[in-house]
């Protein structure tokens, strides 16, 4: 599939939903508690916002200055139309950017936010290169798939070392995060419903139009059957795994 058609198909699949991730605005507050001292004079920068469900959480939960970025500008301008309608844009600013080359000028943040993201980067990976764009005692909030039980069945460990062989378990992405210079503060497993209220239930209604839009399409179909796959995944194997929300501190 060509990289344009790949990229068309992909966000017209995912065009709509009100998350792009697992997530839930009780979740996001709970995160954002563990944060010290966020007031207006905080700068947060939401890494791969989407179309900023977690990032309106942060704008009406805290008086914190963000800045949220995504590489589709459709999500941006959603986003941004959002800031508008909710008159938050004195405070809340959406752009288009790429999160393996940020061009924020050191220490330009108090707080990074990164929610279902951080995988396109790798967690280590990121952790180190965002870190100088951090001032002294600043926080990053992230979310990472993890395992909750050890040997997961053939079937969900084999999706999952296909789609993303760097999940471990949580007590193996606590020793990442400090191993690349953070403190934990505090983290927490998302809910059951981070996965199905606001993503895979909606996604699986997008699967069902997607595949009656592009019905003569194999390669659309392709992409449909994948991601039904993994919704399917998820129904018989959740209990092997989620979310991990973290909250870290620059050592």
């Amino acid at each position: 599939m060509a990289p344009d058609r790949a990229t068309a198909l992909f966000f017209d699949l995912f065009s709509g939903l009100p998350r792009q991730g697992p997530g839930t605005a009780a979740s996001t507050r709970r995160a954002l508690r563990l944060v010290p001292g966020v007031g207006s004079r905080t700068r947060v920068l939401d890494i791969g916002c989407g179309t900023g469900a977690q990032t309106q959480v942060l704008a009406d939960s805290s008086p914190a200055r963000i800045v949220a970025i995504d590489n589709h500008p459709p999500f941006i301008d959603a986003l941004n139309g959002e800031a508008r309608r909710l008159n938050l844009t004195d405070r809340l600013e959406a752009r288009v950017a790429d999160m393996h080359s940020l061009d924020f000028a050191d220490g330009s943040f108090d707080l990074i936010w990164c929610e279902g993201a951080i995988y396109n980067v790798g967690v280590e990976a990121g952790l180190r290169d965002w870190r100088r764009l951090l001032r002294r005692d600043g926080h990053v909030a992230l979310t990472e798939v993890c395992w909750n039980k050890p040997e997961p069945r053939a079937e969900c460990a084999a999706f999952w070392n296909g789609e993303y062989p760097a999940i471990r378990d949580t007590a193996a992405l606590l020793r990442a995060v400090e191993s690349c210079g953070y403190e934990v503060v505090g983290h927490f497993p998302l809910p059951a419903s981070a996965w199905w209220d606001d993503y895979y239930r909606p996604l699986q209604d997008n699967v069902t139009a997607f595949r009656k839009r592009h019905r003569d399409e194999p390669d659309a179909q392709e992409l449909a059957e994948q991601c039904q796959h993994e919704i399917d995944i998820w129904h018989a194997y959740s209990e092997f795994y989620g979310y991990e929300f973290l909250v870290l501190r620059v050592g």
